[in-house]
């Protein structure tokens, strides 16, 4: 396994999609992290909050944070997956403290 690092990613899922399809939104994602050689090792549900501002018109959404260990050369395939999935309205992936 490549050196990873460990990363929060946090992203909001659209809030008008029913729990099935939203537990297949966040299952999703784990796989984009573990299909790049990372794990994901912590899963933190926010549930649906407020938007600080309306996106797509919608002003609720989803929030979702995963602590995962991801190699510094599979962020940028990360980022484009969930810049291109429709579910997902915004993303930040930082990386966390050691």
């Amino acid at each position: 396994m490549a050196n990873t690092r460990p990363y929060e990613v946090t992203f909001v899922v659209r809030p008008d999609i029913d729990e099935t399809a939203f537990t297949g939104v966040v299952d999703k994602v784990k796989g984009w992290i573990t299909a790049a050689g990372g794990a994901v090792t912590q899963a933190n549900i926010w549930g649906r909050r407020r938007l600080a501002y309306p996106i797509k018109k919608l002003t609720e959404g989803q929030y979702v944070l995963l602590l995962a260990d991801l190699p510094t050369q599979a962020l940028a395939g990360l980022e484009r997956d969930l810049r291109l999935s429709e579910e997902v309205l915004r993303f930040l992936l930082v990386r966390a403290d050691d």
